[in-house]
């Protein structure tokens, strides 16, 4: 099963993951996205939060 990614460099940390996917996405401490260690992997909601980052920060493993 692939796993969600966020690229550190990349993300800009507009939150747009974290509010599309929940269960998968958060904000770390420093702003940008971090996916959940308990995240749900067959989440629907993966690909739309791909779909929706604005740079293209969120792949999948």
């Amino acid at each position: 099963m692939a796993k969600p990614k966020v690229d550190q460099d990349l993300c800009i940390a507009c939150g747009i993951c974290s509010q599309v996917c929940p269960e998968v996405f958060d904000v770390g401490p420093d702003g940008k996205s971090v996916v959940k260690t308990d995240a749900d992997l067959n989440a629907a909601c993966i690909q739309d939060a791909i779909d929706q980052c604005p740079v293209g920060a969120i792949s999948l493993e």
